[in-house]
């Protein structure tokens, strides 16, 4: 053994001095920034560490000892050094993979080729990790094996042997505890690495998934993948050696047994395997149950990512209750997964607690069959023995148990990596500049699903010039999104050919933007250029945007842009665009979402001006901006059927003139109205507003928006909508562990769970005192009983304990599951009845990672170790009992080394603590940034942005490892001067005891108290351990707390104010100085707005981007609370009834519903017609028909009042045209607020209101509103019938 301990030291050495350097060939793919935080002093000082501070921890003490003094926070975090970070890992790891399984080996990963790859990463590690292990092994069993000569030498049969057992017995803990305490930590290790290895894996994939593949996946089910499953993967770590440790840990306590019993150890050896062959039933069951409750987490994950997206939509409709019972259904699937995973946890635990004592049962009784003698030394030596057996044979279920969990968790990442890539061959890429040509189709047949019969895409044919204007138009449905997404080689391709020459930006038709600021969503990875990015701000209309935010381009955008207006996020979009100075550019109706004077004005400056010598090809459904094409593509059903100029189009073919003609017949609304502009005059109005007009117009509201945000600025709080995650600082309360334990049955069951553990350890201590004092000494002496009394007491002793242990783990099940049960359940419900402010500040992350990582710890890790840390205390009481028995004098020595203990773990905790809060916090920007790549993955790959993003991803996946890394180093720091104080108590107690003179204290008691002493070092450091997990542990019971106390939005139901069921029955709305913000800390949106909507009649809402009229909206529904004012609808003020009361009713009329919104065609084509499934945010349809989807939802709830914000911006207007009447017809009677960029959805309302600046600044019937020219909305009309009689060709 002294060899191995010189071994330890020299390797140890050896990895310092290999380490210390990082290794030139490593591939760093860290940004420049990065590179210079690596090579900053806050590098951990593991990195450059000597051979003593590795072995003693001292390296992590600085940490220890400033989270000691302050709150630690994530800069007082050293970094992860090159080794250890996913930067210096994967690249190594990566090209091994395709060294191995050639270039495209992760799309043919097998889970096999998957395990020995990420074997294979950390071959040396676990190496090292196999040697301590052996050494550590070895060491423990020391202990028992010299029991038998110490208790011969307190005998008196051999002589001036004490001191050198007490050395021979202090040396095996120090190598014992050196060589576990290096083993742990490097477990840790390498379960970092193997996790930020898959996590770079899974991300990888995210960003070349197929659009098919990706359908086929929720976010959810990704995002389980890894918060879940490599999470799960790394922590097999700890257990990757336990099989053959079995193996080897058995065959040594056989050969001690065998030493001390004889033959009768071969009994010993079967009744080990048979109790080790009764777990693989145990161990299937836990397999298959493991893998459904995965199955079933995946499915509910899903469903809450989505209902996260789309929570505003849910609450606008009432149906959040409905959305949160279809959650708890779910869950309760999942539940009976769980259930049957813990009863089957818990009959293993029971089986395996059992089985020592079992195993000693039938051994002793088979020493006795044979006649093999009974001696107390032999007893106590099998007994210390069987104890280290107990270990391994109770790790064991959990060893089969994790690999079976680990199976699973591999076999779910290698079947997600193997999903198919994009195709790389549907577009061919020339080199830039090598062609005239930037976009050329030829004879093209692409389809979103290849298994499909009827192409998305079908005998496409165009060619466009570098430097031409391309527009597409046609109606929803007919591909015009599809055959953008096909030059961007999104579609699979079927046949033909697709060349593409230069580089390309996009721009979608429903916005992604990222979490962070304007400007980090501008640049997109460029580097600043302040004079170009002043003039892409002034293009898109941004400036008075920015003057309007208190932190103008600093601040920070919401989760998908959720404190931005639709317009705003779309010429952020198009901003972004233009910044990245490509040669070719894809717009897919971005004008859709903004006002007529703003669209005009991005149509200029942008496409007209900015971009006049790029290429740029345009989806629209504004047919004034098509004469400006140099070429138009008019599609239908998935075809291009005309294609050409449009005054040529105009002479030939029906499907354009459709469009053209509906375009006009909604314009001859206007020009039917008094005063309105009619076309004879369209060529004088555009030369005086050109002098004049707009420049008055811009002028006047310029004034206007300066003094309001003068104002603004003088009275108003500032802030940003989005705030850090909240976190709690210091001590974990006492009231968390509190609300955790009486969770379930008010804490009942507590003390039943506790009283069988300590009749368990009173039975155990009672059979092993019995054997002790019964068996004589030696052969020479008199037993005490009969051996048939001896065996019969301990049979007894043994049935009474396994008693106690089956009923323990019965009760410790049934309380944990109950307890998951009711905190996932109030969770949820306090997050449903959140009020929207929540969900706007909160990205989906943080609740993700509560519902996903933070639950999963309730189900199956914290009441277990909760039990344990129970356990492990009432098992150090037991020790010290009987130790005290015998050698008070302990008490010299035990009782400092308690206090020093207890200081240490004080000295500690506040670090490990505020690093188990930071790990929390620091998985949240993991999840989100995969979220947010998985929806946004299109435009990541138009603007070949993927390194970034993986550069990205590998940030944040090392920002996440950093704490975990310390939290790793520092628990040993804590363990190891643990270990020593127990080693130091347990040689003290062994020197009491051969000082002791001979007669005084019976041998075999004396030999009972160094069995239980060996014990020692492990229990006091579990009891610590488990002590400082749990508190780490807990903070997932602290997290998901937070989220139980969130404010609730206002009652559902108000019983006392609840109104008339007819109510609304003449639908008046009337608004009285209503005031709004978002927040208490952000400025007022809604400045005093007083006006009434008339009962019966159409209200048009228009107004500039971001002028507050779709706030206007969300407070007639509370999904804003007023800060001032009220709103009354027929003399109710909304805010004294229930939200559901208030909240629109449904009934069954479905097809009705959707004939009535143009869509009934279309889904009675599908083969499942109403039951056809609709995949993740509606992605198989196209915008517009998902407008049309909601508007039907709208037209199944016969309403008084209907509100419509933009709900046809994203169709043809031919459509807008039906939709129009058709709300027309069924509507008469009701009133209906219409929001609308598109003049004509508005111009035939009973009355207009138009805003600036959340202020009202007209309000009148539009034929009043018209007579007078200089009027707001007589100027809106005027841009609106300019652009759609302008040529825009001559611009």
């Amino acid at each position: 053994m002294s060899t191995s301990a010189g071994f330890l030291f020299c390797y140890v050495g050896y990895f310092v001095k290999k380490n210390g350097h990082v290794n030139g060939i490593e591939e760093p793919l860290l940004s420049d920034d990065a590179k210079e935080t690596q090579d900053m002093d806050n590098v951990t000082p593991y990195s450059h560490a000597g051979v003593f501070s590795i072995l003693t921890f001292s390296w992590v003490g600085s940490l220890v000892a400033a989270g000691y003094k302050k709150t630690l926070d994530l800069e007082d975090v050293p970094q992860l050094d090159i080794r250890n970070s996913v930067a210096g890992a994967f690249p190594s790891f990566r090209d091994k993979l395709e060294d191995d399984y050639g270039a495209n080996a992760i799309n043919s990963l097998t889970t096999f080729k998957l395990a020995k790859s990420l074997v294979m990463s950390a071959s040396k590690e676990i190496l090292f990790t196999a040697f301590l292990a052996l050494l550590g092994t070895v060491a423990s069993y020391v202990g028992p094996y010299l029991i038998d000569d110490f208790v011969q030498y307190l005998d008196g049969q051999r002589q001036n042997q004490g001191y050198v057992l007490v050395s021979a017995f202090f040396f095996a803990k120090i190598v014992e505890c050196l060589s576990k305490r290096q083993l742990y930590f490097r477990f840790q290790q390498i379960g970092l690495r193997i996790r930020s290895l898959l996590v770079a894996m899974i991300y990888n994939k995210v960003l070349t998934l197929s659009c098919q593949s990706k359908q086929g996946q929720s976010s959810g089910e990704i995002i389980n993948l890894m918060t879940v499953d490599a999470e799960r993967i790394g922590v097999f770590s700890w257990y990757m050696h336990d099989l053959w440790m079995v193996a080897l840990q058995v065959s040594l306590a056989l050969l001690i047994l065998y030493k001390s019993l004889g033959i009768a150890s071969f009994a010993t050896l079967v009744t080990t395997i048979v109790v080790m062959l009764a777990n693989v039933p145990l161990g299937s069951l836990q397999e298959k149950f493991q893998n459904k409750l995965m199955e079933s987490k995946d499915i509910r994950m899903k469903a809450t990512s989505e209902i996260l997206r789309n929570m505003r939509i849910l609450k606008l409709q009432g149906w959040e209750m409905k959305f949160l019972s279809k959650i708890t259904e779910l869950r309760k699937t999942e539940e009976g997964w769980l259930k049957s995973f813990v009863y089957t946890s818990a009959m293993t635990s029971f089986v395996f607690w059992a089985a020592p004592t079992f195993i000693s049962v039938v051994t002793f009784g088979t020493c006795m069959f044979l006649g093999i003698p009974l001696e107390a030394g032999k007893i106590l030596s099998a007994l210390a023995t069987f104890r280290i057996l107990q270990e391994v044979i109770f790790s064991l279920p959990d060893t089969i148990s994790m690999i079976a969990q680990t199976k699973v968790s591999l076999d779910r990442i290698s079947s997600f990596l193997r999903l198919d890539d994009l195709p790389s061959d549907v577009v061919e890429k020339l080199p830039q500049g090598s062609s005239n040509t930037a976009i050329e189709v030829i004879d093209g047949n692409f389809s979103w699903d290849l298994s499909s019969p009827n192409p998305t895409l079908q005998n496409i044919n165009f060619k466009v010039f570098l430097g031409m204007r391309v527009a597409v138009c046609g109606a929803i449905g007919s591909g015009k999104s599809s055959l953008l997404s096909c030059v961007l080689g999104e579609v699979p391709k079927i046949s033909g050919n697709l060349m593409v020459c230069g580089t390309k930006a996009y721009v979608a038709q429903s916005p992604w933007i990222q979490s962070g600021t304007i400007e980090h969503n501008i640049l997109f990875g460029k580097h600043m250029d302040r004079e170009r990015y002043e003039k892409v701000l002034e293009a898109c209309s941004l400036k008075k945007d920015l003057e309007i935010f208190s932190f103008g381009d600093q601040t920070i955008i919401g989760e998908r842009g959720i404190n931005l207006s639709g317009g705003q996020k779309q010429r952020i979009q198009i901003a972004r665009a233009l910044y990245q100075d490509a040669d070719i550019y894809l717009f897919d109706d971005p004008f859709s979402a903004v006002d007529a004077h703003t669209g005009s004005h991005l149509f200029k400056e942008c496409l007209l001006g900015h971009l006049c010598s790029k290429t740029v090809v345009y989806v629209t459904h504004q047919v004034e901006f098509l004469p400006a094409a140099d070429l138009i593509l008019v599609m239908k059903d998935g075809r291009i059927t005309q294609s050409g100029k449009y005054i040529d189009l105009l002479k030939s073919g029906t499907d354009f003139m459709e469009l053209v003609g509906a375009h006009k017949k909604a314009l001859s609304t206007l020009y039917s109205l008094d005063g309105a502009t009619t076309p004879n005059e369209i060529s004088t109005l555009k030369q005086e507003e050109n002098v004049s007009g707009t420049h008055d117009f811009k002028e006047k509201e310029a004034s206007k928006d300066v003094q309001n945000e003068e104002t603004h600025n003088k009275s108003e709080p500032q802030g940003q909508l989005v705030q850090e995650e909240e976190r709690e600082k210091g001590k974990v309360g006492f009231s968390v562990y509190w609300n955790y334990i009486t969770t379930a049955y008010g804490g009942a069951m507590v003390p039943f769970i506790l009283l069988a553990q300590i009749l368990f350890q009173a039975l155990q201590i009672g059979s092993n005192y019995w054997m002790a004092w019964a068996t004589p000494i030696s052969t020479h002496e008199q037993a005490r009983v009969e051996e048939m009394t001896l065996i019969g007491v301990y049979v007894g002793f043994a049935i009474g304990s396994s008693f106690c242990v089956l009923v323990r783990a019965m009760l410790l099940v049934t309380t944990g599951y109950k307890t998951a049960t009711i905190l996932f359940n109030k969770m949820h419900f306090c997050i449903f009845r959140a009020p929207m402010s929540f969900f706007d500040s909160t990205p989906s992350g943080r609740v993700l990672s509560r519902a996903s990582t933070d639950q999963s710890a309730v189900d199956t890790i914290i009441p277990y170790q909760m039990a344990s840390l129970a356990f492990s205390m009432i098992q150090l009481l037991g020790i010290i009992t009987v130790m005290s028995q015998v050698a008070w004098q302990v008490f010299v020595v035990f009782i400092p080394v308690i206090a020093v203990g207890i200081w240490y773990q004080q000295y500690y905790l506040p670090a490990a603590r505020e690093l188990a809060r930071l790990i929390g916090i620091c998985k949240a920007p993991v999840i989100q940034h995969l979220a947010e790549t998985i929806s946004g993955t299109s435009t990541i790959r138009s603007y070949d942005q993927q390194s970034r993003f993986r550069e990205t991803n590998m940030k944040l996946t090392d920002g996440y490892s950093r704490p975990k890394f310390s939290v790793s180093g520092a628990i040993e720091w804590l363990r190891f001067r643990l270990d020593m104080l127990s080693a130091i108590t347990f040689a003290f107690s062994l020197l009491v005891l051969i000082s002791i003179p001979p007669g005084i204290i019976d041998p075999g008691i004396a030999g009972l108290v160094v069995t239980y002493g060996l014990n020692l070092n492990t229990i006091q450091a579990w009891v610590m351990w488990n002590l400082c997990y749990i508190e780490n542990k807990i903070i997932s019971v602290e997290r998901m707390l937070q989220y139980t106390c969130i404010p609730n939005e206002p009652p559902l139901v108000v019983e006392e104010d609840r109104p008339n069921p007819s109510w609304p029955s003449y639908g008046e709305v009337d608004i009285q100085d209503l005031q709004v913000r978002y927040a208490p800390h952000l400025p007022l949106v809604l400045r005093g707005i007083t006006c009434k909507f008339g009962g019966g009649l159409k209200t048009g809402i228009v107004g500039r981007t971001g002028s507050g009229k779709s706030t206007l909206i969300q407070t007639l529904f509370r999904i804003v609370e007023p800060t001032c004012g009220q709103i009354m609808i027929d003399n109710i003020n909304i805010s004294s009834i229930g939200l559901h009361d208030l909240r629109s009713k449904l009934n069954e009329q479905i097809w009705e519903a959707l004939d009535k919104c143009q869509l009934g065609d279309e889904v009675r084509k599908k083969e499942g017609k109403l039951d056809s499934t609709v995949t993740e945010n509606g992605e198989n349809w196209s915008m517009g028909q998902r407008q049309l989807v909601c508007l039907g939802r709208v037209l199944l709830k016969k309403s008084k009042v209907l509100v419509l914000d933009e709900a046809t911006a994203s169709v043809d207007t031919a459509t807008d045209n039906l939709i129009q009447q058709t709300l027309r017809k069924h509507f008469s009677n009701s009133t209906v607020i219409t929001i609308a960029h598109r003049i004509t959805s508005v111009v035939d309302s009973d009355m207009v209101l138009l805003l600036s600046q959340g202020l009202i600044e007209e309000y009148d019937t539009p034929t009043t509103l018209l007579e007078n020219k200089s009027s707001s909305f007589a100027q809106l009309v005027a841009e609106y019938t300019m652009r759609s009689n302008t040529n825009f060709e001559k611009l």
